[in-house]
């Protein structure tokens, strides 16, 4: 089910705190989907998840071939019976300050800092759609 994102439930919410591996859907220049497992954030005040990932990575080649207004992307996680959608508009950030957020966003979620990565990017998606059974 679609769901205001005004309007979602403590439930869904504390979901998307939980320690979960995600998938991110992009599309390829020729139109097929390229789905990869990823870590996401979601911070749902802002309408805003967050990915990091290697600048030379596919999902990051796809968003930027969708030009500068970036790409129609979903991310998903799924626990036994329960599921949650965001999807939303990905552009690529590469300003330290945004993607130094993102890495400790990602530390607070999944418990671990990554290691420094000198081709790490962000991947940041203005959610205007949430679907999913918690």
């Amino acid at each position: 089910m679609a769901t205001d994102l005004r309007t979602l439930t403590p439930e869904y919410l504390a979901f998307w705190g939980e320690r979960h591996l995600c998938t991110i859907t992009t599309l390829r220049p020729d139109g097929t989907p390229h789905v990869v497992p990823v870590g996401v954030t979601f911070d749902a005040e802002q309408g805003i998840a967050r990915v990091i990932t290697r600048k030379t990575s596919r999902k990051v080649r796809n968003i930027l071939a969708a030009g500068p207004d970036g790409a129609r992307v979903a991310v998903c996680q799924v626990s036994r019976g329960r599921w949650a959608t965001l999807e939303g508009r990905a552009v690529v950030r590469t300003e330290p300050e945004a993607v130094a957020d993102a890495v400790n966003r990602y530390a607070v979620r999944y418990e671990r800092t990554p290691t420094p990565n000198p081709e790490r990017v962000l991947v940041e998606i203005t959610v205007d759609r949430a679907m999913g059974h918690c």
